[in-house]
């Protein structure tokens, strides 16, 4: 009988203080997420808050975008809204061609690669996504489907800014 005793004295020794930190405290929420300062050749982080325009981007499994072309202003924050209509992941990487290049060949050496950065979406199929940018530079710069095939089956478009 004392070792019993002594099993749930034990017990409840290690396992109330347990339950009593969880008690009704309320969980914390989710720290918000800093926006980068990181500067690209084709601009930054934007701050959705502060989007003049929000963009819908449409991904298909006919390997296009709609729309493949935009016109947008220099200094402009778009929010894009990205709907992936097809059956298969798709994705929406802004950059220069050149770099958009060099990373859909990365991709092709290693496919399975995970990489997140506030310039992507990863798309699931009949699901959307959202990311903000702040065009900060003119130029033309351009927007992909990195997943291997993808890209080289003419899943790009453009964007200009003026």
């Amino acid at each position: 009988m004392k070792y019993l005793s002594a099993v749930v004295a034990t017990l409840i020794i290690t396992v109330a203080p347990a339950a009593w930190a969880h008690g009704d405290a309320k969980k914390p929420h989710a720290a918000k997420k800093a926006i980068s300062t990181e500067e690209k050749t084709f601009g930054r982080e934007g701050d959705p808050g502060k989007a003049t325009r929000t963009v819908n981007v449409d991904m298909s499994d006919k390997m296009r975008f709609t729309p493949d072309s935009l016109t947008l202003k220099q200094g402009e924050t778009v929010k894009f809204v990205v709907k992936n209509s097809g059956k298969i992941m798709h994705e929406f990487v802004l950059g220069t061609m050149s770099e958009l290049k060099e990373h859909s060949a990365l991709m092709k050496k290693f496919p399975g690669m995970e990489h997140s950065e506030p310039y992507m979406a990863h798309v699931a199929p009949g699901k959307t996504e959202t990311i903000a940018w702040q065009f900060t530079k003119a130029g033309n710069f351009n927007f992909g489907c990195l997943i291997p095939g993808h890209f080289e089956a003419g899943m790009v478009g453009n964007v200009a800014v003026k």
